[in-house]
């Protein structure tokens, strides 16, 4: 039996949550897309192997978060051999723009390419884990900028969670759980003028649980 592991490496780009992907060269499952990742090596931990797969065969070096998100070992997940997967949730900031390769891009999670083996389930595992997350940590670090606007970073909050969420209530809740901290300065004014937005930062880049039991939703009818 092999042992395996996978990246579902996700990052908000152009407004969307988007997961990277390579596009396979040979049989079984010849040109569908695949995460990355590979054979466990002898002398490896899982986390060490996959921050070395990402880094050798997608050159991707600027993960902000990586964390295991589970094994998959149905019998039959890939034809003709029994591998075992643990696969890896990994987040990269908003504005770091990365080179890959030729035959590695980024693809939404709404709308998948067809896709190797059960990747397409890991990767939708991986959008959960980090919309969970979002919830109850402060793993938005993970995803935005060093500084921000409340604005900007509800927009990413949007982007990853898939549904509205008010600027306002959001500052407000990782304010009192101790997650945002103000800079002090103020993003310059945009084409429309207007009062200058505060500047924001997260107060660690660490992953910490902030509320153990809360739920971000979507707003009220009546809000």
């Amino acid at each position: 039996m092999g042992h395996e592991v996978l990246a579902a490496v996700l990052q908000i780009r152009d407004d969307t949550l988007q997961v990277l992907l390579w596009q396979r060269a040979q049989q079984p499952d010849l040109d569908r897309w695949a995460l990355p990742g590979g054979r466990l090596g002898a002398t490896e931990d899982v986390q060490t192997s996959v921050l070395r797969q990402l880094a050798d065969k997608v050159d991707l070096r600027e993960v902000a978060h990586v964390e295991q998100l589970g094994v998959f070992s149905a019998p039959d997940r890939v034809p003709g051999i029994r591998l075992v997967a643990t696969a890896f949730l990994g987040l990269v900031r908003c504005d770091a723009d990365p080179t890959v390769p030729a035959d590695t891009r980024w693809h939404p999670v709404a709308e998948l390419p067809p896709t190797a083996f059960d990747h397409a389930a890991i990767v939708r595992d991986a959008r959960e884990r980090l919309r969970a997350k979002l919830s109850y940590t402060n793993l938005g670090f993970a995803l935005a900028p060093d500084e921000f606007t409340v604005s900007a970073l509800r927009d990413l909050y949007v982007s990853a969670l898939g549904h509205p969420v008010s600027a306002t209530n959001l500052q407000r809740v990782l304010a009192r759980r101790g997650v945002l901290v103000p800079t002090g300065r103020v993003a310059p004014p945009g084409p429309a003028g207007g009062r200058p937005a505060a500047l924001f930062r997260f107060a660690e880049r660490h992953l910490r649980v902030t509320d153990a039991s809360a739920v971000l939703r979507p707003p009220s009818a009546a809000e």
